[in-house]
């Protein structure tokens, strides 16, 4: 990896000096005199279809506490699809997704001190916040937040903030976190939001050796199983797909086929903590009964509106903590991309072109999924 690292940077720097560009801390290699904003290629959603077309846009030019990267992965989330159809609110459009997003550093604004020339960046949910000194470490509950897109960012030339599915990105450099060099690109890509979003409550509500409970099985879901057991878990994994029972079983779990509420029952009480990574409103009784009393069962899939329904009784009779979290804060972020890169957790991904966007959508509201879209931004 410290080869490729290293090759990656001498073509960088043979490049620039045939263009006759001059490399250093801020920079910009897109004409210095006057900061111009940064042309972009992309993939967008103009409407609620839910079909994405080629867009070509500007980012803002790289400001003083910026980085530009050359996304070299970028992959699709649930979220993106959700965001797009307008299941979480009116959006405004054009709209990029994309919040799973690494690369080269290019380009670093005077006051960046954590980034240099063509350092592995990392980017997730999160972009900007425009008080960061009220921030805190958990960055994603602060009301100042920028996220990566969909956000009203008048910083912006399109005055919303746009995602990863594109071949250049801006970023606060605080709101990127260091690539370990272990991880490949199409590795790292699903980390930044996939990764984090598991890991932070299993960090919280976990501890060795505990049953753990993992419910739906996809792109959050086979990374949380991977987790949890690299984290010294004992996992059972539950799925309504049948076709996905080795995948989990070759991963170190249990594995166990819902068709009904039935196939729960035998699990009553059995688990010390659940994962809900259902992106829909489901019958959550079942579930929430398998955690021991005073267990933690921890929603991270959003369904529709953000709406989900449960019985107050239910709650009172199994004393069960139920709870939702949202991915994790800067510090946490960067934790777990060097826990991942060290313990050999890594996603299971299928690299798509832009023009096969709109199928992997599709393929992933089906559950078809196999288990993370990646993305190859040099076919845009």
């Amino acid at each position: 990896m410290n080869e490729i690292k290293n090759k990656e940077r001498r073509e960088f720097l043979a490049k620039a000096a045939v263009a006759g560009v001059a490399i250093g801390a801020g920079t910009n290699l897109f004409g210095a005199a006057n900061k111009p904003n940064i042309a972009c290629k992309g993939w967008a959603a103009f409407d609620e279809s839910g079909e994405l077309k080629p867009w070509r846009f500007e980012r803002r030019a790289v400001g003083d506490d910026d980085i530009l990267i050359e996304v070299m992965a970028t992959s699709i989330c649930h979220s993106d699809i959700h965001t797009k159809l307008g299941h979480w609110g009116k959006q405004i459009y054009p709209q990029v997704p994309g919040h799973e997003i690494v690369g080269l550093v290019r380009e670093v604004g005077k006051n960046v001190k954590n980034f240099k020339i063509c350092d592995r960046a990392g980017v997730g949910c999160m972009v900007d916040n425009t008080d960061i000194a009220t921030a805190g470490s958990e960055e994603q509950y602060s009301p100042n937040t920028i996220f990566t897109y969909g956000h009203p960012y008048p910083k912006e030339p399109t005055g919303i903030s746009q995602g990863g599915y594109s071949d250049y990105f801006v970023v606060n450099s605080h709101f990127a976190i260091h690539i370990p060099n272990e991880l490949s690109w199409d590795e790292a890509a699903p980390l930044m939001c996939a990764g984090i979003t598991t890991y932070s409550p299993i960090m919280k509500y976990m501890k060795q050796g505990d049953n753990v409970a993992i419910i739906g099985i996809g792109g959050l879901g086979h990374l949380g199983i991977k987790i949890a057991i690299a984290k010294g878990a004992k996992v059972t994994a539950f799925t309504t797909t049948e076709s996905k029972i080795k995948d989990i079983e070759s991963w170190g779990a249990k594995a166990v086929l819902v068709r009904s509420s039935d196939d729960l029952a035998p699990f009553r009480a059995k688990f010390d903590f659940a994962l809900s990574t259902i992106p829909y409103e489901f019958e959550m009784e079942p579930y929430i009964a398998m955690v021991k009393p005073f267990g933690s069962f921890t929603l991270v899939g959003m369904p529709i509106n953000f709406s989900q329904k449960t019985q107050t009784l239910n709650l009172a009779s199994t004393k069960v903590n139920l709870n939702a979290s949202i991915i994790g804060g800067m510090k946490e972020t960067a934790e777990m991309a060097e826990f991942c890169a060290k313990a050999g957790v890594r996603p299971n991904i299928v690299k798509i072109t832009g023009e096969q966007i709109n199928q992997a959508w599709r393929d992933v509201v089906a559950k078809r999924a196999r288990y993370r879209f990646v993305i190859d931004p040099k076919s845009f």
